[in-house]
């Protein structure tokens, strides 16, 4: 089949990659020059399968109405007169009890591992170089109330076979001794070795690259203006290429993977899409100590960070990302947000990076009440879905590609999980697709 890959990040650029494996020609459309260049540019860094507890839990809303009016928030609800906010927040809400917490903390490991073991197996398909290290992520928690909170959660991740093990202060300081300054303040910690990290902007693009080599064709600078249907399929996707031209492409199969941007493609085709944009922040900074810097990737659970360290022919860098703001499509910097995160950085790692060389990065992160992401079939037989995945789009993006080359392709999937459109039963959250 001829199959049309709308978005060229993570999501789009896996997605391609595996439908031509499959044996596909596919083509990949991005309004960007290059391949990852949007929420895949500077993301946290992590395949973090322990990262499964989701924002929705019972202890959220009491947190959110802590936060209101916080500028420095971790997570900053900004409330505006947007029935897609209010709507998507009430769903939100839903999904704060127990059962719906554990039902898609489910959904979330078994994709997460089954993900970082296809991302694992193409490293060593391809040779694929990333800055990747493969040393685990260490969660450590500086208040017992939230280390407390963590325990149950890691029980259930490691009865799904993430093997999120609990440890003492004192080992979490064995594990990453730049910890050590603040080890007075460690409540505790959690630690899943399989875990790992890398640039996924770097990887993005090296995928892209192979793709190519492999046929895949891939048209940047083109805007996806609309889907148009006849026949009750898509017939093409209307775009404005790079010279600024009107053209219809056609396909086969669409695979609609353009992040916070899926739902304002699909809202005219009926299809209501239960994500809204998550603008997350990232801090890049030079390494100044090395010997003060971390070398374990690292999530500060209290204040919704993970911290990733890149070391290459490029240099000694640091990552830190995290935080989340919902207020609709506006990417512009919050500085009282950047510095939070420069304040919180030099609180743990005093000297580590050198803050005057810091560059921040906002990305709209497409989130969904339940974090749990849109894969799979749409009502409209010819369109397929690859998005939604918040903030763990790296995590998820190689199991969610493979997955939806193969359903494209007729074929199940190998993992057990909610896909849209297919006959295991779906989470309410994902009700709203059909």
């Amino acid at each position: 089949m001829r199959v049309i890959v709308l978005g060229a990040g993570l999501l789009g650029t896996t997605s391609a990659y595996f439908l031509q494996q499959l044996g596909h020609e596919v083509t990949v459309i991005d309004r960007q020059g290059v391949p990852g260049a949007e929420t895949s540019f500077a993301n946290g860094g992590q395949i973090s399968v322990s990262h499964a507890e989701p924002w929705a839990n019972p202890g959220a809303p009491f947190k959110v109405l802590q936060w209101l009016g916080r500028e420095d928030a971790p997570l900053l609800f900004r409330l505006r007169a947007d029935m897609r906010q209010w709507l998507w927040g009430l769903q939100f809400l839903r999904e704060c009890t127990p059962a719906r917490t554990r039902h898609n903390i489910e959904q979330i490991v078994r994709l997460g591992t089954y993900s970082r073991d296809t991302l694992q197996q193409l490293r060593r398909d391809t040779g694929l170089q990333y800055d990747q290290r493969t040393q685990g992520i260490l969660h450590f928690y500086t208040s017992a109330r939230e280390f407390d909170a963590a325990l149950a959660p890691a029980e259930q991740m490691r009865a799904l076979g993430c093997e999120r093990r609990v440890v003492s202060a004192d080992e979490a300081v064995r594990l990453e001794p730049a910890l050590a300054h603040i080890r007075p303040q460690l409540a505790g910690a959690t630690y899943t070795a399989e875990d790992e990290s890398g640039d996924a902007n770097t990887f993005t693009r090296e995928l892209a690259r192979l793709a190519q080599a492999a046929g895949v064709q891939f048209r940047t600078g083109c805007h996806i203006t609309a889907l148009r249907t006849a026949g009750g399929a898509i017939d093409h996707a209307e775009i404005t290429n790079a010279e600024g031209r009107f053209e219809r492409v056609r396909g086969d199969a669409y695979v609609l993977a353009m992040g916070s941007f899926s739902p304002l493609l699909a809202e005219p085709l009926g299809l209501r899409l239960p994500i809204y944009p998550a603008k997350g922040y990232s801090v890049t900074m030079p390494v100044r100590d090395a010997s003060a810097a971390y070398e374990v990737s690292l999530t500060d659970d209290e204040f919704k960070l993970v911290f990733s360290r890149y070391t290459s022919e490029r240099g000694d860098r640091l990552r830190i990302a995290g935080t989340a703001e919902l207020n609709g499509y506006q990417r512009d910097l919050n500085p009282v947000r950047c510095e939070a995160i420069v304040r919180r950085v030099e609180e743990l790692f005093p000297g580590a990076g050198d803050t005057r060389q810091a560059q921040f990065w906002t990305g709209l992160r497409p989130a969904t009440p339940s974090n749990v992401p849109l894969i799979g079939k749409t009502k409209i037989g010819n369109l397929f879905l690859n998005t939604g995945h918040g903030t763990l789009g790296w995590t998820h993006a190689c199991g969610s590609g493979r997955s939806i080359a193969r359903i494209v392709s007729g074929l199940a999937p190998e993992v057990d999980f909610a896909f849209t459109g297919m006959p295991r039963t779906a989470a309410p959250a994902l009700l709203p697709v059909t």
